[in-house]
């Protein structure tokens, strides 16, 4: 026998507590009964009280609770095989590490917003497989799909702008990257969701969303930024603030939202293009539309499993319950029949 639960254990820790609480007050109410009189003077007091009752009432009470936290505990014996089959989508994240992921005209800046929102995305989608590629210059597959979410945010946390040293934005490979990284014997619905400022595209990024496309795989996509242009900070060894990059006349480079290519790309694969926002609205929404596809099917298997037995102490609790129930509180009291007398005759005096 094992337990799925065995935590509720720790339950019966103020179960003998108060059972100890009870035996005491117990204990001081007859030594105060003992001083108001003779125990044969009490005895009668309390005739009709049904003390072997009470007492039995309350095993069955603390036998009850302590079988409720049995069956909370989930008790299990024997074993037997079921098929087990997993359904969801296979969704690669591709995510933009470029240095001007850094602005910060989202809080606290791009990259760690866009890092946020797949971690809500994780809470959301709960029983998909998630994959995540990360991109600038360069890209590589910083995770193969997986149902582990657990693990997949240990790996996000550590995406930063330092991973890749090849500047730029290198979209297209990260598209073809998660395209690779897809499962093609399964029946799952293929999702990519890119996380991006948008800006210096290299390479054919609408030659990569039409492979996507032709493979139907649905592409979505959101923007982070502003059109408006904002600063991107330049960071010590140490973290702290150097400054602001600059061209080679040495002004302040912006970096803007490039929206247009995004929404090209989901427009030609069948999904949508969201810009982010303070309050972070658009991965519900984005949540919501992957929510509505067509789950496939990701994984089959037999497994064994444990047998739960925990009806039978939750039938027994029941019982004792019922049982303590039926149990009177108090007995029938013996009224004593006064003695029948006789007339009394009064004689006259004689």
């Amino acid at each position: 026998m094992d337990f799925a639960q065995p935590n509720y254990f720790a339950c019966f820790i103020p179960l003998v507590l108060l059972g100890l609480f009870l035996f005491w007050l117990d204990r001081r109410q007859a030594r105060k009964l003992g001083r108001l009189g003779s125990p044969a003077l009490i005895a009668r007091l309390s005739a009709s009280v049904n003390h072997t009752g009470r007492r039995w009432q309350t095993i069955l009470w603390f036998t009850a609770l302590a079988l409720l936290i049995v069956t909370l505990a989930r008790p299990r014996w024997g074993s037997r095989i079921e098929y087990v089959e997993r359904r969801g989508v296979e969704i690669m994240v591709a995510l933009d590490i470029s240095q001007s992921m850094l602005a910060e005209d989202l809080k606290p800046n791009r990259l760690e917003r866009a890092k946020l929102e797949v971690s809500e995305m994780m809470d959301r989608l709960e029983g998909n497989e998630i994959g995540l590629v990360l991109f600038s210059g360069a890209a590589f597959l910083q995770f193969p799909l997986t149902s582990d979410f657990a693990t997949a945010r240990m790996f996000l946390d550590a995406a930063q702008p330092g991973l890749i040293s090849r500047p730029g934005t290198n979209l297209a490979e990260a598209i073809n990257i998660a395209i690779n990284s897809f499962n093609e014997k399964r029946a799952a619905q293929r999702v990519i969701i890119v996380l991006t400022d948008g800006e210096s595209h290299e390479g054919d990024v609408l030659e990569a969303a039409q492979k996507a496309a032709d493979e139907g795989i649905m592409i979505f996509a959101i923007g982070f930024g502003s059109p408006d242009g904002e600063p991107i900070p330049e960071y010590g060894p140490a973290g702290e603030l150097l400054g602001y990059k600059r061209d080679q006349n040495g002004e302040i480079v912006l970096t803007r939202l490039d929206e247009t290519t995004l929404q090209q790309i989901t427009i030609m694969t069948g999904g949508q293009y969201f810009r982010a926002v303070p309050d972070g609205r658009e991965i519900g929404f984005l949540a919501d539309a992957i929510a509505e596809l067509q789950a496939g099917e990701l994984e089959s298997r037999f497994e064994t499993r444990r047998v739960e037995r925990f009806q039978w102490f939750l039938g027994l609790a029941i019982l004792a319950l019922v049982v303590a129930e039926l149990i009177p509180d108090r007995v029938g009291q013996r009224v004593d029949q006064p003695e029948q007398v006789g007339p009394v005759t009064v004689g006259a005096g004689e």
